[in-house]
């Protein structure tokens, strides 16, 4: 029989375990404290909650910014020249980039 109070957590996903049982302590200065409270009043969150957001999303960024691929030496020959090649027209794309912005008008 297991013990009274003992929990197994196999999940390791930041996503999906969603006890917080581990602690990051920080030390800030004053200001960016003080810019940290204020971008998390703006959002009505609390400090940790928006510091916690924040830094997942940016983390999460910075990982798939980096992700790696291998490919074949025929494969990347041939991924090397769809690179290389002049883009198709696109009316629509273009069209876009003559409008000019709303902030701009």
């Amino acid at each position: 029989m297991p013990a009274t109070g003992t929990r197994t957590q196999t999940r390791t996903d930041a996503r999906t375990d969603n006890t917080r049982s581990q602690n990051i302590n920080l030390r800030v200065t004053r200001s960016q404290k003080a810019l940290i409270d204020r971008a998390a009043s703006a959002l009505r969150r609390n400090r940790s909650d928006f510091m916690l957001e924040t830094a997942c999303r940016e983390a999460e960024t910075v990982l798939l910014d980096r992700r790696y691929f291998s490919l074949s030496a025929e494969d990347f020959k041939r991924f090397m020249s769809m690179l290389d090649r002049p883009p198709t027209a696109n009316h629509r794309l273009r069209r876009l980039l003559r409008t000019t912005a709303p902030w701009e008008q």
